[in-house]
């Protein structure tokens, strides 16, 4: 599989326009490290901006899997599922196709392992038993599949919010220690016999509802994006995350307020892989395209 930190190419799609100053601020952060960054065809609504759930996941350079995109959260509101199959052709993608029902922020990749919520199961107990469909996933992703506790106060399930891959066998759990005890002891139960878990903390009183969206960061090659919110714990959550990713270098994205308030961060929004397709880079934008 083709980790986060192997990518080299960032698509956004093209209703992120509707966060500005927010979108400007990340292109110009991608132009000047420079990551080349495209929009992805197709994706004008804001409806359409949570690049990530309905794009495939890369299993090589040269291949992709793409999963049913048919959430529950969706039911009656299907005009924010894109056509993502006629976008996965318009860029020329090879794809696997599967009958599974999974959003792309559901599933860390994590080496020869991949993470997602238990929530899972339940989008797919109509077509499959749970065994079968285990093996069924282990079998498209040429991986083990590492299960956790869907965090039951995000309705969408996704494990993106919730946990991110560092390296080896090191991954990193969001802030659960500051806000649920509970929860945490499941998830350290479900993590700790397949990783050493570093913990985010902020250890405030007063902690911000927002607080959870700096693990939903994007992480490329040599960089990591950092949602910024103009609260207290920015320069904590940057210091942190710069701890866990010392061959990364850590930039926080001003303005992302109002894209937090909606439900997602910048891993969300971006869809990145690893390519040397010179057909994407003929589509690449910059920082001023959107003026």
């Amino acid at each position: 599989m083709i980790i986060e930190s192997k990518t080299n190419y960032v698509f956004l799609a093209e209703g992120l326009g509707h966060y500005m100053p927010l979108c400007m601020n990340l292109i110009h952060a991608l132009n000047s490290e420079g990551i080349p960054v495209s929009f992805l065809p197709g994706t004008k609504s804001k409806k359409h901006v949570w690049a990530r759930d309905y794009m495939p996941i890369q299993l090589s350079e040269s291949t992709f899997l793409r999963y049913t995109y048919n959430p529950d959260y969706l039911k009656g509101h299907e005009e924010y599922i894109p056509h993502y199959k006629g976008i996965d052709e318009d860029l020329e993608l090879n794809c696997t196709c599967t009958d599974i029902v999974l959003d792309g922020g559901n599933a860390i990749k994590c080496g020869h392992k991949v993470i997602m919520t238990d929530k899972i199961l339940m989008e797919n107990n109509a077509r499959y038993k749970r065994d079968e469909l285990m093996a069924k996933l282990e079998e498209l992703f040429d991986a083990e599949i590492v299960l956790i506790p869907w965090d039951r106060h995000d309705e969408y399930g996704h494990a993106d919010g919730m946990v991110r891959y560092i390296e080896g066998d090191k991954v990193l759990l969001n802030n659960y220690a500051d806000f649920d005890p509970y929860l945490r002891k499941r998830l350290l139960e479900a993590l700790t016999p397949h990783f050493d878990v570093e913990e985010l903390h902020y250890g405030s009183s007063c902690l911000s509802k927002y607080s959870w969206a700096y693990i939903n960061f994007l992480q490329t090659e040599k960089s990591i994006f950092v949602p910024g919110l103009r609260i207290k714990e920015d320069l904590l959550a940057m210091e942190q995350i710069q701890n866990s990713y010392p061959n990364h270098k850590v930039i926080m994205i001003d303005e992302c307020q109002n894209l937090v308030n909606d439900g997602g961060a910048l891993n969300c929004v971006s869809w990145n892989i690893l390519t040397d397709n010179q057909f994407f880079k003929n589509t690449q934008c910059n920082a001023y395209d959107r003026r």
